[in-house]
């Protein structure tokens, strides 16, 4: 049991497609940790990382007395989400078509909706309400044209110049909209077909290096964390770390913790060989332990879908993710259930923050408390709701 304690933990966290600074996950977790730990009865302190880390801090725990010290770390890949959203007005209805192209000419999108349809709604969500946009800045050069056709029919014409103003004034707001945000981000998977953009490859081995190096620390634990399209980045940097033989048998144990996780929208893509090859190699390895929590309640996720089983890459050795629901419903009172209903992006991060009536899961517990992932969950059944059911047309993998 000695081993299955913590003292020392390393957690990697790898953000799905968002440009924010990384600073907001250190003060979500400030905020979110100190909520829970006033709710459940520990003590959690944060203080400023040190060293020559992208991004973090380190987390000082007692729970049921026992001391343990997290060192955290966001691996950064928000640069090139932005480089990625710097898409003019035209660009992104160029991308609306090449990416509707992508999931309906392929059949992806069908196959999708077998599962849920909360994120193929959210997938839905940007083509409709940009092409809404459209349709208003249209009709208001239609009105404006009508006027000053009354002045001269060739003025007409002249109403056109409206169409760009009201497009820009949604792109202005788009921060109420998140249309092309969400574009922008069902865009980037899909330019590629599922195959990953040599850039973010690139990326990807800079933070397999990160992991490797710390499983070589002088800890207990390492625990990489992936949130939404994280995920997936994360699934393919944990099996190229095992292939390369960098996990250590007397090392720390190595964990992976996906939250909110949407692989099928990259998995069910015809060239995302690489992916669905590292999704069948992980789901077998003794190296590590692979827990999968979404919920229900989270239209954005693909909620107790195994990214394994759905992809059709299933082995018959196949030991990982252990699926479990974090059963919003039940792990938030009725009160602060009904605040949060509808609001889907927030309710994506839920994961990350407190529950006034927490189960076994405990995003806090997890990342700063005494057990490892393993010690914690071990013995847990599986969600009797997971979907298992193969579904995806594209099943080759990479050599």
């Amino acid at each position: 049991m000695a081993s299955q304690q913590v003292h020392r933990r390393r957690v990697f966290y790898i953000p799905g497609y968002d440009p924010i600074h990384p600073r907001r996950y250190r003060e979500l977790y400030r905020k979110e940790g100190a909520a829970q730990a006033a709710l459940s009865g520990y003590a959690l302190n944060l203080s400023p990382g040190r060293g020559a880390g992208r991004f973090g801090w380190h987390v000082e725990a007692r729970i049921g007395d026992r001391p343990v010290t997290s060192y955290f770390e966001v691996l950064v890949w928000s640069d090139i989400v932005r480089d990625s959203m710097e898409q003019g007005i035209l660009a992104t209805y160029g991308q609306l078509v090449r990416t509707a192209w992508a999931y309906i000419g392929s059949g992806a999108l069908f196959r999708l909706m077998r599962l849920r349809k909360g994120p193929v709604i959210a997938a839905l969500y940007p083509v409709g309400f940009l092409l809404l946009q459209l349709g208003l800045a249209l009709l208001a050069a239609w009105a404006v044209g009508q006027a000053l056709g009354l002045v001269h029919p060739w003025l007409a014409w002249a109403g056109l110049a409206v169409v760009p103003v009201v497009l820009r004034w949604f792109r202005r707001h788009d921060n109420r909209f998140f249309a092309y945000y969400l574009m922008h981000d069902y865009a980037y998977s899909a330019r590629h077909r599922g195959a990953n953009p040599p850039e973010l490859e690139a990326r990807m081995a800079e933070f397999r290096d990160e992991i490797g190096a710390a499983l070589r620390d002088d800890v207990d634990e390492v625990l990489v964390v992936g949130h939404s399209s994280g995920a997936h980045l994360a699934v393919s940097i944990l099996a190229d770390l095992i292939r390369a033989g960098a996990v250590p048998k007397a090392g720390p144990a190595l964990a992976f913790l996906s939250l909110g996780q949407v692989v099928p929208m990259v998995s069910f893509l015809p060239d995302a060989r690489r992916l669905r090859a590292d999704l069948r190699y992980l789901s077998a390895r003794d190296e590590l332990t692979w827990i999968d929590v979404t919920a229900p309640g989270d239209g954005c996720a693909f909620a107790l879908c195994d990214p394994v089983s759905v992809s059709g890459v299933a082995p018959e050795n196949k030991r990982w993710p252990l699926v479990i629901s974090a059963a919003f419903t039940r792990t938030l009172s009725p009160a602060r259930w009904k605040a949060l209903r509808w609001r889907f992006f927030r309710l994506h991060f839920q994961y990350l923050c407190a529950f006034d009536r927490p189960g076994d899961y405990d995003y806090f517990q997890i990342t700063a408390g005494p057990l490892t992932l393993a010690t914690r969950y071990d013995g847990r059944a599986p969600s009797p709701s997971r979907i298992e059911r193969p579904v995806s047309k594209f099943r080759d993998v990479a050599a």
